[in-house]
C-alpha cells in the first residue's frame, strides 16, 4: 500500500480513549489547583442539555465555572511552543456556551447551589509531559 503523506493521519482506535483521559487528567490538576487556592469543588463534568461544565468551583463568596483545556507535550521538547498553549483554543463560541451552560445549572439547581455574592467564568490551561506530570497550569480569572 502506498503512503500518501497529502492525507491526513488517521488516529489509531484508542485515540479518543487517550484524548478522554488527557482531559480527565487535566480536570483532576485544575481541581487541586483551585483546591490550593481556597475553593471547594462543588461539581465536575456538569452535564446539562446544552453541553458540559468542566468545574464549579465555590470559595465562599464566588462560584466560579471553569472551562478547562489540556495539553500533552513531547520528553524531548524544550518548553512549550504557543501553539501547543492549551488556552490558545478558546474562542468566544466558547465563551457563549459556558455561559449558557451555567445559567441552565444556577436555574436547575436553585435550591441546592451555593448562595454566591459573585459569579465567575475562568479558563484553566493545563499542559502535562508524556507521564501526565503537569508542567505547567495556568489560570485566567475572569477571562470571559
Amino acid at each position: 500500500m502506498r503512503s500518501d503523506s497529502s492525507q491526513p493521519a488517521r488516529h489509531g482506535a484508542g485515540e479518543p480513549d487517550r484524548r478522554r483521559a488527557l482531559g480527565r487528567l487535566g480536570e483532576r490538576l485544575a481541581q487541586v489547583h483551585l483546591q490550593q487556592l481556597g475553593f471547594s469543588v462543588v461539581a465536575r463534568n456538569v452535564r446539562t442539555r446544552h453541553g458540559e461544565i468542566d468545574l464549579i468551583a465555590f470559595d465562599g463568596a464566588t462560584l466560579v465555572f471553569a472551562e478547562v483545556k489540556s495539553r500533552r507535550v513531547g520528553a524531548r521538547q524544550a518548553g512549550i511552543r504557543p501553539d501547543q498553549d492549551p488556552l490558545a483554543a478558546l474562542r468566544p463560541r466558547q465563551r457563549l456556551r459556558l455561559r449558557r451552560l451555567a445559567a441552565t445549572w444556577l436555574d436547575e439547581q436553585r435550591r441546592v447551589r451555593p448562595m454566591a455574592e459573585s459569579i465567575r467564568f475562568d479558563a484553566i490551561g493545563v499542559v502535562v509531559d508524556p507521564s501526565g506530570a503537569p508542567l505547567r497550569v495556568d489560570h485566567i480569572e475572569g477571562a470571559w
